[in-house]
């Protein structure tokens, strides 16, 4: 997995990079570029399963949704539609392998996370409200099911789900505080690094 790694690994920098200093050309390349390569790197995983291909639908729903957002009139709600499928494929794809159990201190944490996101920028969603906090919910019930499976067994596996899907709870908890809330330079930039970081770590556990 070492060359579709670094593959992955350069393209994303390149995004990073361009998100915080770069050209929006270089956006617009190394995005949907990234998300493609990982998208090739999960479907060479040697044995996909039900589970797997679950992952790969879950990369194509993020793809499209970043498409909306990269559009000259950015298409926030279908966007948010999208991510919430993409995390709802991913949450499915968790499910399909696990027995359920409850590690109960992870569920109470991620409910005050999202307490705490949604009381802060609560005020300024307006009409988009309930569509956010449907996905911040459907976002948190993903690290959920991801950390009961680490909690449940204490693989590699279960830890880079828990791991992978924490990253894409910052990447969110980043991207809607700078949206709504507090502005800072580095915002998009941080989004990119954990949101790429995340989805590779959800690939690569195909491949464990």
């Amino acid at each position: 997995m070492s060359w579709p790694f670094l593959a992955v690994f350069f393209s994303g920098w390149l995004f990073v990079d361009a998100s915080y200093r770069g050209p929006r050309w270089q956006r617009w390349v190394f995005k949907p570029l990234t998300l493609l390569l990982l998208l090739l790197l999960a479907w060479q995983a040697p044995v996909l399963g039900a589970a797997g291909y679950l992952i790969v639908l879950g990369l194509v729903a993020t793809l499209i949704a970043d498409a909306l957002l990269l559009l000259p009139r950015e298409r926030v709600l279908y966007a948010i539609g999208t991510f919430f499928l993409s995390h709802l494929l991913y949450t499915l794809s968790f499910a399909s392998q696990m027995t359920f159990s409850l590690f109960w201190p992870l569920p109470l944490a991620l409910l005050i996370i999202g307490v705490l996101l949604l009381a802060t920028i609560w005020t300024r969603l307006e009409d988009m409200r309930w569509p956010i906090a449907t996905y911040v919910a459907m976002t948190l019930l993903m690290v959920w099911l991801a950390g009961e499976h680490y909690f449940m067994r204490s693989t590699d596996f279960g830890f880079s789900l828990l791991a992978g899907t924490s990253l894409l709870l910052l990447a969110n908890v980043v991207w809607l505080l700078n949206r709504y809330r507090f502005s800072f330079r580095a915002a998009d930039a941080v989004v990119a690094f954990c949101y790429f970081s995340g989805h590779f770590l959800i690939v690569r556990s195909l491949y464990l």
